[in-house]
């Protein structure tokens, strides 16, 4: 059990009470620097397990992480604002802070993805896509170059300055639909999309977490593949993690957990065809392919720093 006491916990807690007592999340001298801090604190390796933490710890990862997420929003919502004043907002998006760790992310995603399915996907969904959806957009121009990509949001300003980053760009104008609805309430529309991604702040906490996957659980088509954002070690302060036993009705292809400045871990799974004696409403939990997905290609140097070993071991659990 990791209390209060621990050394990196206490960092993380100061600076979670400086970050609590600002008036605003907006960016700014004050709530750039703390979130940077707040970053460097958690990016290390370190051996903390997010889910053994005290209650009072794990109160304050809680609310940490609503805070990261709404601070996260807003950054965005500023940056998006900026790049839409550009005649070509597309030749812009560095003015981004961290738009290399998006190219990095999409790289890694991209690769992953390639690994585990044979065909290039004609229609993917992007949940949680945002006022700055980095990640399609650079999934759309530099790797998936004839893919559509919806992009869903349930903040409506979301889709109008999302709209305003693509709009004037004659290729991604045509292959970006922006989408304000809840994910919730999308059914049988799931099973148009080969690859469903999940961003890492949809869902804010386990239960969340957990009634969304398993919505798309109910409704994707078999054989689909989804990709989710986790966190890993002291990460999991910044976003939830997500527990590959809670991907009921997948099965867990691999799980990556990079070590450099890519914040999120990766997980890839794939929705399995209904068993006869299940149901929608009681999908079956999740499963590994039998041979480990593991191999020598996992060297790649493309993957960026990916913890090989920690890796293993989740897979050995999986299976």
């Amino acid at each position: 059990m990791v209390c209060e006491k621990d050394p990196l916990v206490q960092k993380i807690t100061d600076l979670y009470d400086q970050i609590s007592t600002l008036d605003s999340l907006k960016p700014s001298k004050d709530v750039n620097m703390l979130f940077t801090q707040l970053v460097l604190t958690c990016m290390p390796p370190t051996h903390i397990d997010v889910t053994k933490l005290c209650k009072k710890v794990q109160q304050m990862r809680s609310k940490l992480i609503r805070l990261c997420g709404e601070a996260e929003g807003l950054l965005e919502t500023h940056f998006s604002t900026i790049l839409a004043s550009y005649d070509n907002p597309l030749h812009h998006l560095n003015i981004f802070p961290y738009y290399t760790n998006y190219l990095k992310l999409s790289q890694l995603e991209f690769n992953i993805l390639t690994k585990h399915c044979s065909n290039v996907p004609n229609k993917v969904a992007f949940v949680g896509s945002g006022p700055l959806p980095l990640t399609s957009i650079v999934l759309a121009s530099f790797h998936l170059k004839t893919t559509s990509f919806h992009n869903y949001d349930i903040d409506p300003s979301a889709k109008s300055k999302a709209l305003r980053l693509v709009s004037s760009d004659p290729d991604l104008s045509r292959r970006m639909f922006f989408h304000t609805t809840d994910i919730m309430d999308v059914t049988n529309g799931l099973k148009e999309f080969d690859v469903v991604f999940l961003a890492a702040l949809v869902g804010m906490d386990k239960d969340e977490k957990v009634r969304v996957v398993e919505h798309l659980a109910k409704y994707m088509n078999p054989g689909a593949v989804l990709m989710l954002r986790s966190a890993h070690g002291a990460r999991g302060f910044l976003y939830p993690v997500v527990d590959p036993w809670d991907l009921r009705g997948f099965q867990v292809l691999s799980i990556f957990h990079p070590t450099d400045e890519v914040i999120n871990s990766v997980i890839i799974a794939r929705k399995f065809p209904m068993p006869k004696h299940c149901s929608a409403e009681h999908p079956v939990g999740p499963m590994k392919l039998p041979n480990k997905c593991f191999d020598i290609d996992m060297l790649n140097p493309l993957l960026n720093h990916v913890n090989l070993m920690e890796e293993l071991d989740i897979e050995d659990q999986l299976l």
